[in-house]
């Protein structure tokens, strides 16, 4: 069984910055893709970001230029860098795991208002 555990939510005005963490349970980390997902009230999980196992990466076009994926593969952790946030990235944030089977973290809140 593998476990996703993130961290890093919160409540930032807009213009600011957060940094997601999702940490992996399994020493096979640096095989999964992984990806970052989020779902607004009333909305579907949209995909935001990807990295593959060899760090390609890939934006859903809302995100480009302003958010950034990055993996550590000796820490076993995913990132997602937010910057220039906007009340619309408001959503619970999920960290998801591929490599055959899919795995879920339990999401974490991000909240952009003043």
């Amino acid at each position: 069984q593998v476990q996703l555990v993130e961290s890093g939510g919160g409540l930032v005005q807009p213009g600011g910055s957060l940094r997601l963490s999702c940490a992996v349970s399994r020493s096979v980390f640096r095989s999964y893709t992984m990806g970052w997902y989020r779902q607004a009230p009333g909305k579907q999980r949209e995909l935001v970001a990807t990295i593959s196992s060899s760090g390609s990466t890939d934006y859903v076009d809302s995100v480009k230029g302003r958010f950034a994926i990055s993996r550590d593969n000796a820490k076993s952790t995913v990132y997602l860098q937010m910057n220039t946030l906007k009340p619309e990235d408001t959503a619970v944030y999920y960290c998801n795991a591929k490599f055959g089977s899919e795995f879920w973290g339990q999401g974490t809140q991000v909240t952009v208002s003043s």
